[in-house]
Order: structure tokens, then sequence, then C-alpha cells
């Protein structure tokens, strides 16, 4: 019989309340047995079953049950009847979903929850109703598909993904993520404190400031470059983008989800694309300077050497040529050391097969000292020495005695005429490169004045009579064509202190 208490005259008042209760439920209610027989009873069955089925009451009974099992989609049928035959004979719970196709609706998922009873004749009667869960499935369907976009998104990408709870001060790092940062394990990586302990320290004010101008939601998003220290002991750099997705009433943050990437590679390529600008920026420099010199030095000694001819060819007195002939002498000599320096520099420049050797610094110090013994004992020179024996470094041999010899005269031609001369030579290690020091307390630079231009061709800072400007020039071309760099410290009255950092390092 169906479901309706408004049939029943005896209970009319009790009819009338569960007559309103029962249409305020959605759901198929339902009774049903099962004789030792197998032939079906359907006591009660509720009137929404038209929605569910899109059959009359009439249809629930024994002689019409295939109508019934015919309405449930046939992939579902055989694993429909097996879980009834499994709960009636279990007596147990009989939970199950499945799809039924209808002629006016079409496919629709539906759940069964009952609960079976077994009488003691044989009996066996199931206490339940059916719901309509087609719409839950459609979004369990989009959600499923969403995430597995969304994992396909994440194991495809090269980004991690982080997840930060500021409610719990807890951050969730995807596979990636850990990866990129190279942790095995999240335990001791879920706090952001270990976050900030890993940043670079000189990134670390940078990467404070714009993620807590975000929060403080002064920006849009956030978005810092900086270097992380991964599990190998080694710097990489990444790319860390954030937004917070929610804030409360006053508009405190309180989750934040973010990506990092690692952008090491890229950022080798713009470091070795800035040096390699700035290596052709000192190029450019210098054959600027080269030019300059071709176009002014040259230029004026040709004009001079023009300049006698000419007087020489207008002027019949001998002792007057023979007076210019005396200085047409002296001006091609100049001429001549002139193109011997540029020659010189040129080699330079352009020998890139240049011998490198293993050359013992102490041994080449002692040479360049013996060189200049007659120079160092007429200035009573005291010389300090405290690079240690056994210093290698990878060089070439007569590059070495160039530099060397020229800083230590450099240092001697520049001394203080009011103090006795002293040079000290030190041997460090900076930043794993082997490091020679040569410093004197002489005259000094003023390099606020002249720092920019130490280094020029022909540049001169003191009144010597031997200073041509070219010793510190050919000196630095010699380092960098080397690979090494060389800088100075100075103070007018002081002393210098110039530097020389090698290519190689102290375990090479």
């Amino acid at each position: 019989m169906v479901f309706d208490f408004s049939q029943n005259e005896n209970c009319q008042e009790m009819n009338n309340f569960y007559t309103k209760l029962f249409k305020e439920i959605p759901d198929l209610i339902f009774e049903f047995i099962i004789a030792p027989d197998n032939t079906y009873l359907f006591p009660i069955v509720s009137k929404s079953v038209m929605d569910f089925f899109e059959l009359s009451s009439d249809h629930f009974s024994d002689s019409d049950k295939f109508k019934v099992y015919e309405r449930i989609f046939e992939a579902d049928r055989l694993s429909f009847f097996q879980s009834l035959v499994d709960a009636k004979r279990n007596i147990t719970r009989w939970d199950f979903e499945f799809r039924v196709l209808l002629p006016e609706k079409g496919l629709r998922w539906l759940k069964v929850s009952s609960k079976p009873e077994l009488y003691p004749n044989g009996n066996v009667a199931f206490y339940g109703r059916i719901s309509d869960i087609t719409d839950l499935k459609e979004q369990e369907t989009k959600l499923k598909i969403s995430e597995e976009r969304f994992k396909f998104a994440l194991e495809a990408s090269t980004a991690g993904v982080w997840d930060w709870d500021l409610t719990t001060n807890k951050v969730f790092y995807s596979s990636q993520s850990m990866k990129i940062l190279e942790q095995e394990s999240l335990d001791i990586f879920d706090n952001p404190e270990r976050w900030d302990e890993i940043v670079h320290p000189d990134d670390l004010a940078k990467y404070y400031s714009e993620i807590q101008d975000h929060l403080d939601n002064k920006t849009p998003f956030y978005e810092n470059y900086h270097r992380v220290l991964t599990s190998s002991g080694k710097y990489k750099w990444i790319l860390d983008r954030g937004k917070v997705i929610e804030r409360d009433n006053n508009g405190k943050p309180l989750r934040v989800i973010g990506t990092h990437t690692d952008i090491s590679s890229q950022k080798e390529k713009e470091l070795e694309l800035i040096k390699t600008m700035e290596l052709y920026s000192q190029q450019n420099s210098r054959l600027l300077n080269f030019s300059h010199i071709v176009s002014h030095n040259l230029n004026t000694q040709a004009g001079n050497i023009k300049s006698i001819l000419d007087f020489i060819d207008s002027e019949d007195d001998l002792e007057t040529n023979k007076e210019m002939l005396s200085y047409l002498r002296t001006v091609s000599n100049d001429l001549n050391e002139t193109i011997v320096n540029l020659t010189q520099l040129v080699q330079i420049q352009s020998n890139s097969n240049i011998p490198i050797k293993s050359l013992e610094l102490n041994l080449y110090l002692n040479k360049t000292l013996d060189l200049i013994r007659d120079l160092k004992n007429q200035n009573q020179v005291t010389i300090i020495n405290d690079i240690p024996d056994g210093v290698f470094v990878d060089f070439n041999p007569a590059y070495l005695e160039s530099i060397l010899l020229n800083l230590t005269t450099n240092a001697i031609k520049y001394s203080n005429p009011e103090k006795p001369i002293v040079i000290k030579f030190t041997f460090s290690l900076e930043n794993g490169k082997k490091t020679v020091s040569i410093s004197d307390n002489g005259l000094g630079i003023d390099l606020k004045k002249h720092g920019d231009s130490l280094f020029g061709m022909y540049k001169t800072f003191h009144n010597h009579k031997e200073a041509h400007g070219l010793g510190l020039y050919i000196t630095k071309n010699q380092i960098e064509s080397m690979k090494g760099t060389v800088s100075v410290e100075s103070e007018v009255g002081v002393g210098t202190t110039f530097k020389i950092t090698f290519n190689d390092s102290l375990n090479d």
C-alpha cells in the first residue's frame, strides 16, 4: 500500500501531522519485505516514488518488481542486486549509491539507506529511504576534476606551492617545494620562522619588507627574489610569490597561498650577462683610451716630426739644422717608446693563450727584491714579508714578475721623504680566493679625486720626474688577463695598499 495517513479515518489528527511532516521530506520513504520464497512486498512507499522512478505506486508489487529493476542504469544493476543480497544474508545496513535512467529526467544518481530486520517467520524487512544525490555527485565530479587538474598542474609545474595558516602559524609545502629546497621531511620545516633562517642574510631586509607590505594590504600581491640555503649547504635563487586569500573583519590576514620557483639557472645567466656587459664596458673603455692615445700622442708626435722636417727644409744654417736633427731624435725616441707601450698592451689584450704555471709566491718576490737591491739599499727600505712559504698561485711567470716589480718600485718611488720606507707583503684567503697585499707608508693617493682614473693610461698623481702613467694600467691589464682582480686602499700622507686577488682558490 502507498504510505498515505490521510486514508486512516481513525487517526485523523495524527494523520494530518504525519502528512504535513512527510510532505517536507524530499526523500522516498519505504518498507519492503523479502519473504523466504523470495517474493517482494511493499507495505509502505511514499508518494515521492513518482519523482524518483517515474512510476506510480501501483507498480510496486512483486509482479512489477522488474519494472523498478529496469529503471536502474544497466551498468549498476548487478552491483545493486548484489548489495541487496549481501545486506539480506548478513542482516547488515544496506547503503548503496546507484544510477537510474528515467524517461523524462534522464540519468539520476540515487542513494539507498536502509536497516534490515529478520522476523521469526523468515521474512526480512527493510526500512529506509532513497535520496536523490545527483547534484551532490555533480559537485563531487567537478571537485574531483578540479583536484586532478590542480594535481596535474602541480606535478607538471616547476613551481612549488606553499599555504601559510597564520592562525596556527603552520605552513604546508607541496612535494615540488620540498624538492626545490632539497628537504626530505616536513617535520622540521612547517614553521615560517624556519624559512626566515634559510633566506640569505643580504636578502632578508627586502624579503621582510615586501611580504609585510602585502600583509598590511599595501600591495595587491607579494613577489620577491631571494636566495635560500638548501640542505646541501648551497644557496639557490627562487622567485617567491604569494597572496592573502582570507582576512578577518578587521583586515588581519588569516591565510596566505603562494608559489616559489627555482630561478637559479636564469639568475646565473643574468649574472653572467651582467659580468659580460661589464667586461664589454671595460674593453670599450680600454679601446676608447687606446684610441685617445693613438689620436693624441701619435698625431702630436707625427706633427712634431713634420714640423721639424719642414723647418729643416726651409733653413740653410747647418748649426740650426743640427739642433733640429737632435730635437728630431728626441721626438723619434718618444714616438718609439709610445709604440712599444701600445704594442705591449695590444699583446696583453689579444693573447688568449698566455701560458699559466703554478708559481711559488716567495720565490718570485725574492727575485723582485734582488732586482731592486741597489734601489732598495739606496733608499733604506724595510721589507716585511708575511707570505708563508709554500704558497703557490696559478699565473704567468712574466706577468707575476712585472706586477711585483712595478708595485714594489712604485712604493719606493712615491715614498714619503719624511718617513723611513716600509713595504709589507701579506697573504690571505678571502671568499676562498688567494690574495696578496702590498702595503706602503708613502705619499698615498686621494681616491676621492683620482679613484676613477687610478688605473687609466698615462694617468699620474704625483709630480715625479719618472712617472709616465703606464705602470698601473699595464699591471691591471696583466692581472685581469689572468682572470684576477686588483683593488686599492689609500690615504694621503698615510700610505697605499694594493690587493691582488688571484683566480685560483686555496684547494686548487
